[in-house]
Formats: structure tokens, sequence, C-alpha cells
């Protein structure tokens, strides 16, 4: 509640007083790579973890217990001529209002990950050129987890974040060098990409999960407390958005995002306390979205 005070006072009252947004662990591992210094991925570490939890990425005013809890883990594959080849995973969490729960707000793994990096090189934000491509990829998933969290409290609250997730994304697809682009541009046999889901996310013809993101959220996670049958029924109702929007853009982007942030959680929610019409429904539009889950899906049903 107190976050949603913050947006509006921000939005309208032009309050220019910042704090940081994110509440950050970042960690290296590099199990397979023994022909390096294993102190450049402490230093590499340290580095990143203070620049994400030490910048201030909006104008919005964040108490200490409103910061977005995120974890990142650096997978480094390969080290050559101080490249970095690398796999990161990434994930963010929101509270749920009257409770000591949180819900998942993102979990994805980006396989193409590659930048230079020599030992205490400053991590740095420069909007202008983003000539550091660790740089850039931290930048993009720092604004796509707040966008997250925003479009969690308010009806597409989040825009501004993903705005600046997108300009990343234009400004990195023109890199000089080719290898670091991966995850930059537009691949058609690939739609895990960074590219694909800040593109999903900012087309008009996903706002409809946008809302329903909102809706799930702050409607209903954030009321179950209160009244976990309506708060649950509110999910059942809005859920169908899953299984349209997969029929317009099957294995979009947006959609794989939502549902690997939130696959356990409407298992957990459904098996538990749902009606047996409502287990159904469900079940049926998460099968649809995504077969390859059924097994996971059926425990819905038992």
């Amino acid at each position: 509640m107190h976050k949603i005070i913050s947006i509006f006072l921000a939005s309208f009252l032009s309050i220019t007083l910042c704090a940081q947004e994110l509440n950050c662990t970042f960690t290296v591992n590099a199990p397979s790579v023994t022909d390096v210094n294993k102190q450049v991925f402490s230093t590499l570490q340290s580095a990143v973890t203070e620049f994400l939890n030490n910048q201030k990425w909006t104008e919005l005013v964040y108490a200490d217990n409103e910061k977005i809890s995120c974890n990142f883990v650096l997978l480094v594959t390969s080290v050559e001529n101080d490249v970095f080849t690398c796999e990161l995973q990434v994930q963010a969490t929101r509270p749920v209002y009257g409770t000591s729960y949180t819900t998942g707000l993102l979990n994805t793994r980006d396989k193409k990950v590659i930048f230079t990096y020599r030992e205490f090189d400053p991590i740095e934000l420069n909007t202008s050129s983003y000539d550091s491509n660790l740089t850039a990829v931290l930048a993009y998933y720092a604004y796509l987890i707040i966008g997250l969290d925003l479009d969690s409290f308010s009806r597409l609250g989040g825009t501004a974040a993903f705005t600046a997730a997108e300009q990343i994304v234009n400004s990195c697809q023109s890199r000089t060098n080719d290898a670091e682009t991966a995850g930059w541009k537009m691949a058609f046999a690939d739609n895990s990409t960074r590219y694909s889901l800040i593109n999903d996310i900012m087309n008009d013809s996903f706002s409809g999960l946008r809302d329903f993101y909102y809706v799930y959220h702050r409607l209903a996670l954030d009321n179950m407390a209160k009244n976990v049958d309506n708060a649950r029924a509110k999910i059942a109702e809005n859920i169908s958005i899953l299984r349209d929007m997969n029929r317009k853009y099957p294995g979009a982007a947006f959609i794989n995002a939502f549902l690997n942030a939130k696959n356990d959680e409407l298992i957990n929610i459904f098996s538990k306390f749902g009606t047996s019409e409502e287990k159904k429904n469900v079940h049926e539009i998460l099968v649809a979205v995504n077969p390859t889950l059924v097994e996971r899906y059926n425990l819905i049903l038992e």
C-alpha cells in the first residue's frame, strides 16, 4: 500500500527525492573455468552487487522495506581474452499484502550473455551509449524487474521502466561485437531473447496480459488474506487471457515469462483451495497453453 502511495505522489506531485529500488544478491559461479585467476570472479560479484543495489533507476521513492528482492546468478562457462561467456538466472519477488508470503515476479534464464570484463573495470550506467554489454544486460533486467513490480501494483504502472528496457534493446542491436548482440535481436527460432520479452510487453496487443498481471497481484493475491475464496475466484475468472493470447501468439515470450514465475503458485492455489469447476477450467487452460507441463498441472486435479 505504501508503494502505491509513493507511485501516485511521484507521478502527480513531481517528487524528486529518490531511493534505490533493488535489494539484490548477485552470485558468480564458474565451476568449469580453470585457467583464470578466480579472484576476478569475486571482484566482479562485488562490483555488480554494488552497482545493482546503489544505482537509482527511477524517480520513485522506495522505503527500505519496499525495495524489490531479486537474485541474479551468473554461470560463467568460459573466459578467453577477457571475454566472458555466461548464462544468467534472474529471479524477483514481491511481498503479498497482509502475509509473510512472497510471490514471484520473474524467473528467467538468459543463455546468451557475453561481455568483456577486466578485473576492476568500472561498472557504470551511461544511458547515452551502453558501451559495456555487461552494464546493458544488468540495466535491462533492473528495469524489467522494476516494471513488473510496478505493473503488479497499478494498471500498466511499469510502462516507463519497460520503455527504458526497450531503449536498451534498441541501443544494443548494433553493437560492434557481433557475439554481444546475441539476445538483443529478434530471432525467429528463439522467442526467449531479451528482445522478444520486452517487445511483447510493449506491444499493445499484450495489454490484456499486463492487465491480468495487475488483477492477479493487486486484486487477487493482495486480498487473499482477507478472503481466499474471492481472491482465488478473481484469478479463475481472468486466467483465460493466457489461452486467448496463446491462440494469437503461440509460445510468446511474455506468456512463458508469466508462467515460469507462476506455475508452482497456480498449482498450489487451485489444488488446495479451488472448487471442482475452477480446478477443471484452470487445468484445461494451463495445459492448452503449455502442454509440456501437463504432468505438473495434473496436480491441480488431485
